[in-house]
């Protein structure tokens, strides 16, 4: 098998189901995909939070146990700006959004894999909603693979 690695796609093609929420339980229910849904390319947020993380700054301070009465450091990291807090956000988003299929706007014309049309994606709760399912089933077959890979 040849692999291309300047081709490879990044994430897995989910196709979209639609969902609501059950007033009587509280809970949401997913409705399978319909035939010729749009099909959405997304990858776990894991590996893009693990790196914000390794280039965050940290900081220190010394704190007194209150159990023991000795002084303890705490390290934690720098708080942000609210700005810098949605420009992460955002980049999150686009980060796992990988590629569209098939997705139509409201004048039939097909929505560009654009990092503007992915935030507003994940504005709609419907989306979110299944954006959020798919984070789920991905934690999932990772939990799953990681499991494998323990008992070997």
């Amino acid at each position: 098998m040849v692999f291309d690695l300047d081709k490879a796609e990044q994430g897995d093609w989910f196709s979209f189901f639609a969902s609501r929420f059950d007033q009587n339980t509280g809970e949401i229910i997913y409705d399978p995909p319909e035939d010729g849904a749009a099909e959405f390319c997304i990858r776990s947020m894991n590996q893009y939070w693990e790196e914000r993380r390794k280039s965050r700054k940290r900081e220190s301070k010394m704190v007194l146990n209150p159990k023991s009465g000795a002084m303890e450091r705490v390290v934690y990291f720098a708080d942000q700006s609210p700005e810098q807090e949605i420009k992460e956000a955002e980049d999150a988003w686009d980060y796992a959004i990988t590629g569209m299929r098939n997705a139509l706007g409201p004048d039939g014309e097909a929505i560009e894999c654009t990092r503007e049309n992915k935030l507003k994606l994940v504005r709609i709760p419907m989306f979110l909603r299944f954006v959020k399912r798919v984070f789920q089933i991905l934690d999932g077959e990772a939990a799953k693979e990681k499991d494998g890979q323990e008992k070997n």
